[in-house]
Formats: C-alpha cells, sequence, structure tokens
C-alpha cells in the first residue's frame, strides 16, 4: 500500500510517501511555502492509495480515524488548543480530498498515545464541577513520537515493548517529555494544550498561572496578545530575541551573549526538572531516550544536558552522541541507557492508515 503522511509541524509541513512499510519519496514545505505545498504534491508522489495526516489534537479519540466532514468539524473545533498545528492539519485534509478524489484520508492523533492516562496524571486540580465532562484536562502530545520511539527502542534493545520502562524526550522546535510502562503513556509533560511542561524554541512551557492572570489584569494585553507571546514570543525567542532556533542561539552564547547563555540554562534546567518528574512515575528505569531535531542534530546540547542527569545513573559517551543514525549513546557504567533515536513520525502515520483501511 502506497500512503502519502503529511505532518504538519509548528515550522512547516513534512511529506513522505510510505510504500509497504519504507520510506521512498520526502519533500518539507517550510513557513509559508508550506500553505501550498500540495500545488507540486501529486507531481512528485503521484496518487497515493491512501492520505494520513497527523493531528496535534484528536480530543479523548484513543484510535486514529477514517475522515469525513462530520469528523473534520469536530477536530476544527479544537483549534485553539493546539493552534500552531491544528489549522495546518485540518487546511491539509482539504487540500487532499480536493487533489486526491475519493483517497482515503485517515487522521493520527499525537493525542491518543495519551488517551489511558492514570487519572491522577489527567486530572487538573481544579473545582469538580469544572472536570466533572473530562474535557478540561490533559491530554498530552508527541503521541506519534513516542509511539515509535517505544517501538524502536525494543527493537535496539532486543527485548518487548510491554517490558520497557521509558522516559521518551522529543527534542524538537516543541519539547515533550513521557514517562512510558506497559507500553503506554503514565505521564507526560504537555497538558490541555502544547504549551504546558518544558521551555521550547518560541513557547514558554509553564508558567505560574498566577503571573499570567496578572498579565491580564493589568490590562496591557488581551486574551490573543496572550496567547501569541506564550506560543510565538516565549521559549529561547523569547529569552534571548532570536529566532528560538537552538543552532542560533548556541552561536550567540559562544559568542558571549549574556542572554543566550541564560536562555540555555533554562531550558536544560526545565528540560531536566521533567526528566526526573517522568522517571518518578515509574518504577524502575530502563532507558531514556531522546528524539527529535535537536536530539539528532544537536550532539554538544544534548551531551550538556545528559551531564546533568547524574543522579539518575545516566551518563553518555560524547564520542557515541557524535555519531549518526538509531544507537545507544550512554557509557559502559551507566546504570542507565540512553539512546538517539531517529523521530519517524510518517511511519507511525502509515500504520495508523494501514490500521484503519485493513482492519482485519
Amino acid at each position: 500500500m502506497r500512503i502519502l503522511t503529511i505532518n504538519p509541524g509548528s515550522t512547516g509541513v513534512r511529506t513522505v510517501l510510505v510504500a509497504d512499510g519504507d520510506a521512498t519519496v520526502t519533500q518539507t514545505w517550510a513557513g509559508q511555502d508550506s500553505r501550498n505545498f500540495a500545488d507540486t504534491l501529486r507531481v512528485v508522489t503521484g496518487t497515493p492509495d491512501a492520505v494520513a495526516v497527523r493531528f496535534a489534537h484528536g480530543g479523548s479519540r484513543p484510535h486514529p480515524a477514517l475522515l469525513d466532514k462530520s469528523v473534520l468539524a469536530e477536530l476544527d473545533r479544537l483549534t485553539e488548543l493546539a493552534p500552531s498545528q491544528q489549522s495546518l492539519s485540518v487546511q491539509a485534509v482539504r487540500m487532499m480530498w480536493a487533489l486526491f478524489p475519493g483517497v482515503p484520508v485517515v487522521a493520527g492523533f499525537d493525542t491518543s498515545f495519551h488517551s489511558g492516562l492514570p487519572e491522577a496524571a489527567a486530572r487538573y486540580a481544579l473545582p469538580r464541577t469544572w472536570t466533572r465532562q473530562n474535557r478540561l484536562r490533559r491530554y498530552g502530545f508527541h503521541g506519534l513520537s513516542c509511539r515509535y520511539a517505544l517501538r524502536r527502542a525494543a527493537e535496539v534493545l532486543d527485548t518487548r515493548e510491554d517490558s520497557l520502562r521509558l522516559v521518551c524526550c522529543h527534542l524538537g522546535s516543541t519539547v515533550s517529555v513521557t514517562a512510558i510502562r506497559d507500553g503506554t503513556s503514565r505521564d507526560t509533560s504537555m497538558g490541555f494544550t502544547p504549551l504546558e511542561g518544558a521551555v521550547m524554541g518560541t513557547r514558554s512551557g509553564s508558567v505560574d498561572p498566577g503571573l499570567l492572570l496578572h498579565v491580564l489584569s493589568t490590562g496591557e494585553l488581551g486574551v490573543a496578545e496572550l496567547t501569541d507571546a506564550l506560543y510565538h514570543r516565549s521559549g529561547l525567542a523569547g529569552m534571548t530575541g532570536t529566532s528560538g532556533d537552538p543552532r542560533e542561539v548556541l552561536a550567540a552564547r559562544a559568542a558571549g551573549d549574556h542572554d543566550a547563555e541564560a536562555g540555555i540554562a533554562v531550558y536544560l534546567h526545565r528540560l531536566r526538572r521533567e526528566i526526573g518528574a517522568a522517571a518518578m512515575c515509574l518504577d524502575r528505569l530502563d532507558a531514556v531516550v531522546f528524539t527529535g531535531g535537536v536530539a539528532e542534530h544537536q550532539p554538544a546540547l544534548l551531551t550538556e544536558l545528559a551531564d546533568g542527569l547524574s543522579t539518575l545513573g545516566l551518563y553518555v559517551s560524547p564520542s557515541r552522541v557524535a555519531n549518526v543514525g538509531d544507537r545507544v549513546v550512554s557509557a559502559d557504567d551507566a546504570l542507565v541507557t540512553a539512546l538517539v533515536l531517529t523521530s519517524r513520525e510518517d511511519l507511525e502515520l502509515a500504520r495508523a492508515a494501514e490500521t484503519v483501511l485493513s482492519p482485519g
């Protein structure tokens, strides 16, 4: 089966044609070009047997879904909870319906992997009249990345998925940390929206809600302006006056920029704190998985991050971190295994489509 996977991210759109489980054609459209990526897609890929689109938010849906207008409308209503990506996913589906009439389009949800979170991890300490319908809860994100990381880690370590106790760190332009036990998510750093948790490229991560209430009470910012600030003008970008790309921030730090030095310190501190919290959700810690663009392409920063995780028994070998491909990067005497794995959300999307279209 030839499945065209579409992954709208916070910085653009990545498409991969997966044929019988293997990636064949890959294209990336960045920034505003992603709005019109379908114009050249048919020329590059031909007509696929199915299309699979990544959705950041699927509500409480535990499984991928075959899309029709009704389901798409429900997903569109979730856009305010993941504004950087959800609208692109909705737009991508409409483009695919127009470009490939009659070809089934399946949605794979980042929230699905976390749909079985224990109540203690999913529930906010809010008035029960607010939470009774189970809508104002922690959903979690990056689930497709976590699901692939679990699958691939089991292969690399030659063990069963359900036997592993993992902390999965997705380090890209957005960042999350997830505790995985018995093949399921036990807790995760992102919550009701993808703003919660660690510091990210342009997103704030968790902020004292009292601070945000104070900002709103001054009347200087409305809800729309505050939303824009938290999603697009905070994180590494806000602290350093850069784009938030770690490469740019690291270069500024190397040149002696104090804000860049402080920004990286905050980024690493908050990330280590999330990793430690996730580890406490497990009965033991077998491995920590680092995945996503930062993990794959910033070995010096990853080594710096790991240097602060010795309390967990995790030590990395800088020479192994500097290598490429899916690999174990922990030192021989480390008590906890560390892995760097390439993020392959495209393969998870393709599996999701096959599950929906060939359930037998």
